[in-house]
This record gives structure tokens, C-alpha cells and sequence, in this order.
């Protein structure tokens, strides 16, 4: 696999805290801070119910830019060697490279090549995966969760399908 998964791409890629636009007019509680795996887009809490039997991600916000619980995401894909941090108590990795610090230490990202503590490599996830990809070209190692062979995002997962919405015969 030379490519990232689309549910990879997309969580990266994507843009979260932003109103949803199905639900754009109500109150509060809008931002869309869940990702679907399967349906590779981002959703308000009020979307949330409609994509419960597929896996989701919490997007968390710390010191302004996305996180994820490592918690969560390691059921996804290899976390080993990215810098977690913490928030409310719980480990968090950063999505996308993080901001430099004005820290002086040996110890760089290995993509990014900013300050980061030993024994890590990684500042974030984006900078793990493309490090991979630029040295290997090969994720297989590290993707945990797939979608199907192709990955492309809307094809049906294997083993455990769902039929849907039920048929019955009318009654009379």
C-alpha cells in the first residue's frame, strides 16, 4: 500500500470546529468534531446518530489544533513513537504537525524536524504517516483499520455487513 487509506486522508485533511452545514441554523452544539471512518467526513453531534454503527473519532482541541484521544486512535493505527500529550488527563496525539516551540533539545520530529522529547520520532500523526511514506512507501505496518481492499471510502466493509433497512412483506 503506497498510499494513505481515504479514511486517513480525510482525517487529516479535514477541517474541524467549522458549523455544520445540515445543521448550520441551529443554537449550539454545531461544530463538527466527530470523524466517520467509513464515510470519510467530519459531523456536528447532531449527525452523529445517523453514522453510530460506523467508527467514529472524537476531534479534541489542544493549544489550538486538532487531537485525538491515544487512546481511540491506536484501535486505528500505529501510535508508537508520536509524542503524546496530555489533556484533562488523558493522552492525546496531535493530528497535523504542531507548532515549534522555542525548546532546546537533541531530539527531532523525523518529518518536520521540530524539538520534540526523547525517546519519540514523531511530533503528530501526519508527520509519522508521511515520514513512512516518503522513506518506505508502505503504511501496511502501521494501518490497524481498512475499510476494504481499495480504500476507497464507499465500498461495503468485509466479514460484517449490515443488509439495511429490513423488507417485509406487506401485511393484509
Amino acid at each position: 500500500m503506497a498510499r494513505k487509506p481515504a479514511w486517513l486522508e480525510g482525517l487529516m485533511a479535514e477541517t474541524f470546529f467549522a458549523s455544520c452545514g445540515v445543521h448550520e441554523g441551529w443554537s449550539h452544539k454545531n461544530e463538527k468534531n466527530v470523524f466517520c471512518l467509513t464515510c470519510c467526513v467530519s459531523l456536528c453531534p447532531h449527525c452523529v446518530p445517523f453514522h453510530q454503527s460506523h467508527p467514529l473519532l472524537q476531534v479534541r482541541r489542544y493549544m489550538y489544533q486538532d487531537v485525538v484521544l491515544l487512546s481511540d486512535l491506536e484501535n486505528f493505527i500505529d501510535c508508537s513513537y508520536i509524542k503524546p500529550y496530555t489533556l484533562n488527563g488523558a493522552k492525546v496525539i496531535y493530528l497535523n504537525q504542531r507548532a515549534q516551540t522555542s525548546a532546546v533539545s537533541s531530539n527531532v520530529c523525523r518529518h518536520c524536524y521540530k524539538v520534540i522529547q526523547e525517546p519519540f520520532h514523531f511530533c503528530s500523526l501526519s508527520c509519522k504517516v508521511d515520514h513512512l511514506i516518503s522513506q518506505y512507501a508502505d503504511l501496511s505496518s502501521i494501518i490497524l483499520y481498512r475499510l476494504d481492499d481499495d480504500d476507497d471510502g464507499n465500498s461495503e466493509r468485509k466479514g460484517s455487513r449490515r443488509k439495511g433497512v429490513p423488507h417485509r412483506a406487506p401485511f393484509y
